[in-house]
């Protein structure tokens, strides 16, 4: 075993979490190690949210394309290659890997692919060697919870990592929990033309977050087709036949779990190692992620208030600050404004959904917007937000037309 000289910091963890600390330490000058036992880019890349999306980009086109013919297109004999599926999502993942790998190199990070073992809090040990570090950064990621009693069996309970390499398209499926990753692949399922049943044990789906979003989505999900059941949970699993609470049995091709992640930690670690990411163990997204290590590494005020939630699909969700039904009666007000009510959203065909803001005084204290490009328009509370921005302030900017954007302006138009 050798020891190695001291470095600046010592990052384990490879995801959006580490890999942003490493970058933004390198290029204030400090030596940075990054260990990672698995693939570069960590879950997010490799395993969730860039696969993912990839795949609901393109069930998503097929499903819009197999539907125009009320827009004055005309296609025959569509159908849904798997095989280049896969192959896009491997290149998608594989082109964002080598910018990755590209910026490792510009910085002189030094990147260790290799389990990595938490000595003490200054001290590493990795591969038969032992490094020495002033900081230790842990970004070790979660994993998927298995329900209650039941195992991924990987073929017929499975987690969403198992389905980043489907080979056909299933013609049932039942999904526990309808948190952001069961509604996504409840939409992945719905756009390939299965069957899809998801259960929840709340009363609402998406329950994190606006009452009135969840109610937009279960209405969206009945014209959709998508069978849902709440206030209801998993009860067994025999025989390929899955059990609910409410004496519902169903007989789907596969179950597919989402009720949360495990945090992933080190059973030795102390107070003096800094746990980013997922393993910090509060919002598991990788926004909040990247958030944390700039704030760490950059020394940047950071409030988790202002931490953007995206739901991706059609339509897409995002939501900031406040919900509605956490506010006391009458210490708020708000205004909802339908897109059915904007010209290019009836341009796009894309007219359901709203934008709902919640203010107190001058001031907006939460965002809600199902709908075409939600994803973005959040960003402009979001800096509305940050910066205390007063409604009298953003009533005098100017927004083209047409566009999505002028949903958020019309809304705040109407806030008194």
């Amino acid at each position: 075993m050798t020891e190695t000289n001291t470095y600046d910091y010592g990052i384990i963890g490879s995801g959006p979490a580490g890999l942003t600390a490493a970058i933004i330490a390198a290029k204030q000058g400090f030596s940075v190690i990054l260990f990672e036992k698995d693939e570069l880019g960590g879950v997010c890349l490799n395993k969730g949210a860039i696969p993912t999306k990839t795949i609901l980009n393109t069930v998503e086109t097929y499903s819009k394309i197999k539907n125009s013919q009320d827009i004055g297109i005309e296609v025959n004999d569509i159908k849904l290659n798997l095989p280049k599926l896969i192959e896009r999502e491997n290149e998608v993942i594989k082109t964002i890997k080598s910018r990755f790998e590209k910026e490792i190199d510009e910085h002189n990070i030094t990147f260790i692919q290799k389990e990595a073992k938490l000595i003490d809090e200054h001290t590493i040990e990795c591969y038969g060697n032992t490094y020495k570090f002033s900081k230790i950064i842990a970004a070790t990621g979660s994993t998927p919870k298995s329900f209650r009693g039941i195992d991924f069996d990987h073929k017929f309970i499975l987690n969403s990592e198992d389905l980043l390499n489907i080979n056909e398209i299933p013609q049932k499926v039942l999904i526990i929990g309808a948190g952001a990753e069961g509604i996504e692949w409840a939409r992945i399922f719905n756009a390939m033309g299965t069957e899809v049943t998801i259960a929840e044990k709340t009363s609402r789906l998406l329950h994190s977050a606006d009452i009135e979003i969840s109610r937009e989505l279960e209405k969206i999900f009945k014209e959709q087709g998508i069978k849902t059941y709440l206030s209801t949970d998993l009860e067994s699993i025999k025989d390929k036949k899955a059990k609910l609470t409410n004496g519902e049995i169903l007989n789907p091709d596969f179950v597919l779990i989402t009720i949360g992640r495990h945090v992933t930690r080190f059973s030795n670690d102390n107070n003096n190692i800094t746990y980013l990411g997922d393993a910090y163990g509060s919002l598991m997204l990788a926004t909040f992620a990247m958030y944390q290590a700039r704030a760490l590494v950059s020394d940047i005020v950071f409030d988790n208030v202002f931490v953007p939630s995206v739901v991706y699909g059609t339509p897409e969700i995002a939501w900031i600050g406040a919900n509605e039904q956490d506010l006391p009666n009458g210490s708020y007000q708000k205004v909802v404004y339908p897109l059915s009510l904007l010209a290019k959203a009836n341009c796009d065909r894309e007219t359901i959904g709203f934008v709902k803001v919640l203010t107190y005084k001058d001031y907006i204290i939460g965002a809600h917007i199902i709908g075409k490009e939600a994803s973005a328009l959040i960003h402009e509370f979001a800096i509305a937000m940050q910066n205390n921005i007063k409604i009298s302030e953003l009533k005098k900017v100017c927004f083209a037309h047409p566009t999505y954007s002028e949903a958020v302006y019309e809304s705040i138009l109407n806030l008194q």
